[in-house]
């Protein structure tokens, strides 16, 4: 577009303006026409290093805080931990803070309406059923109340009631079925209805409509069971089961409400690629694109545009720094940019920016203590 700045409009002025001659006027003020095109570029996302933990640790959880902080407890690294330590974004440092009571791996990790996480369940050599709270304005951690099932490998589920649904997981006597409540302002665990199958390393996430889809895991044979939770009853129903039997899957819900289940590991021990989207209006899962690497224990992030970040897992004895980005709008995978360290057994989190900060984890020969933001 032509941009004339000018007092006198001749049909002189406009020709010359219209192949670009500068323009003199009686008042000896030259005018030269300009040319303005406005151009918009998006930066492509890259993986970022930042500050690593004091620990290097594998199979640990990291939950963002009111605050924006990461709180990383627990985990292995030869040893079952009890340190946790906070991530501040504004300086890319960590700083330790309280010892857990109990070293433990493979636990969940919840965060309460106040503000406090609540650390439950995991494996310390044998099944856990202990629980922690954390209080992110002491930096201290004490003991709430256990258990009924001790439960290592378990999945949990923060509902719109506040309260905290626990499902599945090994027990020391085997794969569970059990599940239970959280009461925060009781601190007690009291049993709820039990799923229709046993599983460890389910899946569970909420659903818009503040069910709870559990799917998967194992219990001895991969499942491809899937089944949802109902809060204003207690009690499980199952729902459409998945194409393929999963466990460890990359699992994330959409904007749109639909959940993605991604990888895993089926029978015969096969690593998938293998994609599918649940609908929780029809209770059904259609397949979808499959992604280029099969992955066993990769996170799935929704990113602010709408899209999911698959990162990392790994197959057999070969762990991955390759990530991928699955567009909902059209079924399709894409090549992500590759972290600085493959990892697995890492923890994903999506700062309150949108950014995704991956720690720790183990690249097959380590366990690392690096992190990095997406």
């Amino acid at each position: 577009m032509w941009y004339l700045f000018f007092s006198v409009v001749t049909v002189t002025i406009v020709l010359a303006a219209a192949i670009g001659i500068p323009i003199v006027l009686s008042s000896s003020r030259t005018i030269t026409t300009t040319t303005t095109a406005t151009t918009t570029t998006t930066t492509p996302r890259v993986w970022v290093t930042t500050g690593s933990l004091s620990t290097s640790r594998e199979s640990h959880t990291a939950s963002v805080l009111n605050s924006g902080k990461v709180l990383v407890t627990g985990g292995y690294n030869g040893a079952f931990l009890t340190t946790t330590e906070l991530y501040d974004p504004a300086t890319g440092n960590w700083t330790i803070v309280g010892a857990l009571t109990t070293g433990r791996n493979s636990h969940t990790a919840s965060i309460l309406k106040n503000g406090s996480v609540l650390v439950a369940g995991g494996n310390d050599g044998s099944a856990l059923n202990s629980a922690e709270i954390y209080n992110p304005m002491t930096n201290t951690w004490t003991i709430t109340g256990n258990l009924n099932d001790a439960r290592a490998g378990p999945v949990s589920v923060t509902l719109t009631n506040e309260k905290v649904l626990i499902l599945g997981g090994n027990a020391n006597s085997g794969y569970l079925n059990t599940a239970e409540l959280y009461n925060p302002s009781t601190g007690i665990w009291t049993r709820t209805g039990c799923m229709n199958n046993a599983r460890t390393n389910p899946t569970a996430v909420l659903l818009t409509n503040g069910k709870v889809l559990a799917l998967g895991g194992y219990d001895g044979s991969y499942l491809n069971t899937a089944e949802l939770y109902d809060p204003s009853t207690g009690n499980w129903t199952t729902t459409g089961s998945m194409n393929v039997a999963r466990d460890s899957p990359a699992v994330c819900i959409l904007t749109d409400g639909r959940v993605l289940a991604t990888g895993g590991e089926t029978n015969g021990g096969v690593i998938l690629n293998s994609a599918e989207l649940y609908d929780p209006s029809t209770g059904t899962w259609t397949t979808t694109d499959n992604m280029s690497i099969s992955r066993k224990g990769p996170t799935a992030s929704l990113l602010t545009n709408g899209t999911v970040l698959v990162v990392g897992g790994y197959s057999g004895n070969t762990y991955f720094n390759t990530t991928e980005l699955y567009s909902p709008s059209t079924g399709l995978w894409t090549a992500g940019p590759s972290m600085h360290t493959a990892r697995g057994y890492y923890a994903a989190s999506t700062l309150l920016d949108g950014t995704v900060i991956v720690s720790g984890g183990t690249n097959g020969g380590s366990i690392v203590n690096s992190v990095e933001l997406y």
